[in-house]
C-alpha cells in the first residue's frame, strides 16, 4: 500500500506540473532596452514535465554527475553526498570534506569533476573558510575513492579574508583545455555610494574577480595579463559583484556568468579575458534604500564603452539568478545552445536563447517551474539530456516531457 500511495502522488504531481506547463511563461523582472523580456512559444513537440524526485535534502547548493549516472551534491552546512540515479534517495555521504563556514550566505559551495575523472577521479569544490581577519571563498579538490574524498588540497584562497557573511560567490567552470575558472564575490564590502570601497575594482584583491588556473591551482602561462601595477597572477576578469552561476559555452572556451545587482541590477554577463564588469561604480540596479526606478541607477547604469555591458539584465525587481548551464541535450532539441539559469528571489527557471552574435535574442521563465513556487540554486543538464535542479527547500526537480 505504500508503494501505491507513492506511484499516485508521482502522477499527480507530474500532472499537476503538465497542467501547470500552459500557464504563460511569467516576467519576473520586466523588460527594457538592453533586458530582453519574455515571450515564445510551447516547445512544439509537447510542454515539458517537472518532477519532484523523492530525496529530501538539506539546503543542496552545488551538484555533478557521476560517469554511473548518480548525483555528487553538496550541501551548505558542510556534507557531500552521492544521491541514486532515479533520485530517490542519498546512497551515501563522502567523508574528508574540510570544515566550512556555514553561516550567513557560507557553506560548501560548488562541485566539478575533473575532465579526466574517469583515469583519475578528482573532484574540485569550492567553499568558505575560516582564517586571519574572518573568511573567503576557497578552492580545494580531494580524489573520490569509494565514499571518501582522499589526498585532499587546497588549490586556492581568497584574499583578504574578510569579517562578512555573503557574497562568497561561487561557481567552477571547466574550459575545453582542461583549465579551470572559478568566480568569487567582493565579499559585500562595495557601496556604489561610497566609490572609496571598490573591492571588485581592486586588482591586489581577489574579492568580486574571476580567476583562471590550472587543475593544480597553478596560473596559466596565457592568462591575461591585468595591465595595472601590483595585480594579482590567476586574475581573468574584475569588477563582479555576487557571481553565483557559471557555465562554459559548449564549443568555445567562453565563460558566462551570472550576478547579483544591488536593488535591481541582476546581469548575465560574457565574460571576455582582462576585461573589467564595473561593480561598484555602475549598475542597472539601485542602491539599498533608495527608490527603484531607472533615474537610481548606480551612474546612470550604462557600462560601455570603460566597462562591459552585460548581455541581459533584469529591473527593476531582483530575480537573485543561481547556478545556470548551456543546454546541448537530445530530449530538447528546440532548446539547444540555449542558457538555463536558476532564480532564488524570482523562484523560476529562466530560459535564454542567443542569436548569431552571442546576444539575448529571448529571455523567458520557464512556465512549469514558476509553478513551483520554489528557489531554484543550480541547473545541471542530466546524461538522460534532462535538465535536474536543485532547490532551497532540499529536492531534486527533474525537468523532462
Amino acid at each position: 500500500m505504500p508503494t501505491l500511495r507513492r506511484s499516485l502522488l508521482r502522477f499527480s504531481v507530474t500532472f499537476a506540473f503538465a497542467v501547470a506547463a500552459g500557464i504563460a511563461a511569467c516576467g519576473g523582472g520586466g523588460g527594457s532596452a538592453g533586458s530582453p523580456g519574455g515571450g515564445g512559444n510551447p516547445p512544439p513537440s509537447g510542454p515539458p514535465l517537472a518532477t519532484v524526485l523523492g530525496v529530501q535534502l538539506d539546503s543542496p547548493w552545488g551538484m555533478a554527475f557521476l560517469p554511473d549516472g548518480r548525483m555528487l551534491v553538496t550541501q551548505k552546512a558542510g556534507t557531500m553526498v552521492i544521491v541514486s540515479a532515479d533520485g530517490s534517495a542519498v546512497d551515501a555521504t563522502i567523508s574528508g570534506v574540510p570544515a566550512v563556514n556555514s553561516g550567513g550566505q557560507g557553506g560548501l559551495l560548488d562541485v566539478a569533476l575533473d575532465p579526466d575523472y574517469a583515469t583519475d577521479p578528482w573532484v574540485y569544490f569550492t567553499f568558505s573558510e575560516d582564517g586571519a581577519g574572518g573568511a573567503g571563498t576557497a578552492l580545494a579538490r580531494g580524489r573520490l575513492v569509494g565514499n571518501a574524498l582522499q589526498n585532499v588540497t587546497l588549490l586556492w584562497q581568497q584574499t583578504p579574508k574578510v569579517n562578512s557573511s555573503v557574497h562568497y560567490g561561487s561557481r567552477i567552470a571547466f574550459r575545453p583545455d582542461k583549465t579551470l575558472y572559478v568566480t568569487a564575490g567582493e565579499r559585500g564590502q562595495d557601496d556604489p555610494g561610497n566609490p572609496g570601497t571598490q573591492w571588485a575594482q581592486n586588482v591586489a584583491r581577489t574579492t568580486g574577480k574571476v580567476v583562471r588556473l590550472n587543475r593544480d591551482g597553478s596560473v596559466p602561462l596565457d592568462n591575461p595579463v591585468i595591465a595595472v601595477p601590483g595585480a594579482l597572477p590567476g586574475l581573468y576578469s574584475i569588477g563582479h559583484r555576487n557571481p553565483q552561476g557559471a557555465a562554459v559555452k559548449p564549443g568555445t572556451s567562453d565563460l558566462w556568468l551570472t550576478e547579483h545587482g544591488p536593488q535591481g541590477g541582476d546581469e548575465l554577463n560574457r565574460v571576455l579575458p582582462g576585461r573589467n564588469y564595473g561593480w561598484p561604480l555602475v549598475s542597472y540596479g539601485c542602491p539599498y534604500g533608495s527608490p527603484v526606478g531607472d533615474a537610481c541607477r548606480v551612474n546612470g547604469g550604462t557600462h560601455a564603452p570603460a566597462y562591459e555591458e552585460p548581455k541581459t539584465y533584469w529591473v527593476p525587481t531582483s530575480t537573485a539568478p543561481s547556478g545556470m548551464t548551456f543546454y546541448d541535450g537530445a530530449g530538447f532539441p528546440e532548446w539547444q545552445g540555449n542558457i538555463f539559469v536558476g532564480a532564488l528571489a524570482g523562484q523560476t527557471l529562466w530560459r535564454v536563447a542567443l542569436d548569431a552574435g552571442d546576444n539575448v535574442s529571448t529571455r523567458e521563465s520557464v512556465g512549469v517551474v514558476a509553478a513551483l513556487g520554489k528557489r531554484i540554486r543550480h541547473v545541471r543538464q542530466g546524461p538522460d539530456g534532462w535538465l535536474y535542479l536543485l532547490t532551497d527547500d532540499g529536492r531534486i526537480v527533474r525537468i523532462s516531457r
